[in-house]
């Protein structure tokens, strides 16, 4: 697979990696077909103008180099940001200012942006600020992904469970 610049530079020195303590709000998304997942992390602040800003952002990524690149270059994109202006960041303006992306790691991009969805989402709903209707039904939509995730985990987890009884679970060399 090839990779421009800009996404290599991001996967070998990724921006704003790492844990936040005590964030404001946090964003936990995930891909079933590829297994990657993202944790997004906020600190929400006022500019000048008394406007809720993203005033620091973290993240955590176990996934490819495409999925370490979208990561970091999210945060970029939205720190400094009005939450407003961050709600406006799509996958697109992601994968733009990367430089590209192959076709099957658009899915990358989409998780970003899903995950910066997610932080501002938590924080509204912590703080009981208005929720947009868009993030609002992207959440939902997000929620319902998670549930069929976790239902099919569970299945697969019985299934295991079911076989592990017939045979041992220990590795065989």
């Amino acid at each position: 697979m090839i990779y421009g610049e800009k996404v290599r530079e991001h996967f070998l020195k990724p921006h704003n990696m790492g844990k936040m303590e005590h964030p404001d709000g946090v964003g936990k998304v995930g891909n079933i077909v590829c297994g990657d997942v993202m944790w997004l992390y906020i600190k929400v602040g006022k500019n000048s103008k008394g406007q809720r800003i993203i005033s620091d952002i973290k993240w955590q990524t176990f996934g490819c180099a495409a999925a370490i690149a979208t990561s970091s270059a999210v945060t970029d994109l939205a720190k400094g940001k009005t939450l407003e202006e961050a709600l406006e960041i799509s996958n697109k303006k992601v994968v733009d200012s990367l430089g590209g992306l192959p076709p099957v790691k658009i899915h990358c991009s989409v998780l970003a942006e899903d995950a910066l969805g997610e932080a501002i989402y938590d924080y509204l709903k912590k703080n009981n600020l208005r929720i947009p209707k868009k993030l609002q039904e992207r959440h939902e939509k997000i929620i319902a992904d998670i549930k069929e995730i976790e239902e099919r985990y569970k299945e697969f987890l019985q299934r295991e469970e079911t076989s592990g009884k017939k045979q041992s679970r220990e590795p065989g060399f």
